[in-house]
């Protein structure tokens, strides 16, 4: 019988938080941890959080209140809060949950295997420091088990926009980069794991600027075309952008690098340019649409995805109506929309929000707008033969599922030993959020 401990951590949010609970497991891994899937099963329960949407906190005090009959019923489970509410919350989450044992900061989970030895010994354990070492720096090689063909892996953290709206510069501090041999070896060693896909990460990934194996500073074309080199490594993507770092390079490289597949996330939040400086983007809806028209011109087959944001404090029916034109103009095959929510502690947050109902309806009317160019592109992928990455069994017998070089799901009845393989596949027909389609032989 194994003396292993047992873990489970539940994930919120973005991309980045999958990744860095992948890492916190394999930190907790040296200590003995294994993970399982259930917190019935757990010795220690871990909730990695999300700040970006409104009543984050209260929600994680939601989670934490239905876990207290397992902290009744076994007072030696330990439990953590980890990620962007455990930064802004700190010391509160202790005080007002006392059943959590150990608060840990998105910067500062390389430390997790000396707190965990704390909560051990009956104290409780707070750390949302910005460290002079980064975790990257601590964090030891990944393990050599085999995994799914896509995966995560972050090249910058931080942010230094200062969005009025957005508390990203607040719990993961000001942007940094991973240097570009570290980034090289971990991919190798995923690749060699089973990986054929690896997104990019950071909060303002195109923003990469790390040192390279020269000397000098390397932007994220240069990572990605080194990247690009690994034998066995077959598509690369990155996320999220901000369109005032696209720089010539980086739109370069979608046009003559075939392991950049074509899809980008590049938000864009307004169509207004009043509620665009109001919202510190430092861009112009014309200059967004400018850059569209770049990219596309290297890259005619790229599918655009972006976020938005409607009822920003002050947004009037006519910038709302600037909004709408603009994502007329651009087509997207993906978004992202949500109403504002006051962030505590950003300039956005006094002043006066717009009415809810106002709001509510503009966010429909938006929505509809996103699903039906979502559909549409969808639509136009019907009858076209695209690259495939299977990645797992499917519900159906027979069927595989994977992703397609534009991100959209697709499922095909397939052999399962083409797991982890880029297939050609026939699309044959669309539904609401996937393809399906017939293998094809390659």
């Amino acid at each position: 019988m194994s003396d292993a401990k047992k873990l489970f951590i539940k994930t919120y949010g973005c991309q980045m938080n999958v990744y860095d609970s992948e890492r916190m497991a394999e930190s907790l891994g040296g200590s003995g941890y294994t993970q399982v899937a259930t917190a019935d099963e757990a010795d220690l329960i871990l909730l990695n959080t999300c700040h970006i949407r409104e009543k984050a906190a209260e929600k994680v005090y939601s989670e934490l209140g239905r876990m207290k009959p397992l902290k009744d019923a076994r007072p030696d489970l330990k439990i953590g809060v980890a990620g962007c509410v455990a930064q802004a919350e700190g010391a509160e989450i202790l005080r007002r949950q006392p059943i959590v044992d150990l608060v840990v900061g998105p910067q500062s989970y390389h430390r997790l295997p000396e707190m965990e030895a704390r909560i051990q010994t009956g104290k409780t354990a707070l750390d949302t420091d910005f460290p002079a070492e980064t975790k990257f720096d601590q964090l030891g090689k990944r393990p050599t088990a085999a995994r799914a063909p896509s995966a995560f892996m972050t090249v910058q953290e931080g942010c230094d926009k200062f969005c009025t709206f957005c508390v990203v510069p607040y719990t993961r501090g000001s942007e940094v980069s991973r240097p570009v041999d570290r980034l090289l070896t971990e991919a190798r060693d995923l690749v060699a794991r089973g990986v054929r896909e690896i997104t990019l990460l950071g909060q303002n990934v195109n923003a990469y600027h790390g040192t390279g194996p020269d000397g000098r500073e390397w932007g994220l074309a240069q990572l990605i075309r080194a990247l690009a080199e690994i034998d066995g490594l077959a598509r690369l993507r990155y996320t999220t952008s901000h369109p005032n770092d696209m720089e010539d390079d980086l739109i370069a490289a979608h046009g003559d690098c075939p392991e950049l597949m074509p899809y980008l996330h590049l938000p864009v939040q307004s169509g207004s340019d009043r509620v665009l400086k109001a919202m510190n983007r430092n861009h112009t809806a014309e200059g967004y649409l400018r850059l569209i028209e770049r990219i596309r011109a290297v890259r005619p087959d790229l599918l655009l995805s972006g976020d938005f944001i409607v009822g920003f404090p002050g947004e009037t029916d006519a910038e709302f109506d600037a909004t709408m034109d603009l994502v007329r103009t651009v087509g997207y095959g993906q978004a992202y929309s949500f109403k504002y929510s006051p962030r505590p502690g950003t300039p956005a947050a006094e002043r006066t929000p717009v009415p809810e109902a106002v709001a509510t309806d503009r966010l429909h009317r938006l929505q509809a707008l996103l699903s039906e160019q979502q559909y549409a592109a969808q639509d136009a992928m019907i009858g076209r033969e695209v690259g495939v990455l299977f990645e797992k069994i499917g519900r159906m017998e027979g069927q595989l599922i994977g992703k397609s070089d534009h991100l959209h799901s697709v499922h095909a009845v397939a052999d399962p030993a083409l797991i982890g393989q880029v297939v050609p596949v026939r699309i044959d027909a669309s539904a609401r959020n996937s393809l399906s389609g017939t293998v094809l032989k390659p």
